[in-house]
């Protein structure tokens, strides 16, 4: 990394997985939530949300009837502790294992663990080691 400081909250604005079994993708992400601290957000009979990532069945409006194609997405975590619980709790509700909870070389303290969620993209939840933050979270009201 070429920067000692990173933001969050201005570039992505929300993610959307089109999942082919909506229900197994939901045990796995509420599993993954759980762990991590982060509530579901809302639900209906063909979609999910939580934060900025949504996921809908391929039936759903929402999907234009296409699945999305493996993606990587990068969940944070406050402590290793939590990506060790990710690990363990992913794979418990149907993920396959796709790197173990380790240091990884990207940055000193870069710790993180990586699960193939039911429709194959790797889920990882990273811990970036002792750091400041200026908030916790960016709240947006309208």
């Amino acid at each position: 990394m070429e920067t000692s400081k990173i933001y969050r909250g201005r570039l992505i604005d929300h993610v959307q997985l089109v999942v082919a079994d909506l229900a197994a993708s939901k045990k796995f992400y509420r599993a993954v939530f759980e762990v991590i601290g982060i509530p579901m957000g809302g639900e209906a009979d063909d979609y999910f949300w939580a934060d900025e990532l949504f996921v809908s069945s391929v039936g759903s409006p929402a999907s234009a009837g296409v699945l999305t194609g493996r993606t990587h997405l990068a969940f944070q975590a406050n402590d290793r502790a939590a990506v060790e619980r990710f690990h363990a709790a992913a794979i418990a509700a149907g993920g396959k294992d796709n790197g173990a909870p380790g240091e990884r070389p990207y940055h000193p303290g870069y710790y993180a663990a990586f699960v193939l969620d039911p429709d194959g993209n790797n889920i990882e939840v990273v811990h970036h080691g002792p750091a400041s933050r200026s908030a916790s979270a960016i709240e947006i009201t309208f």
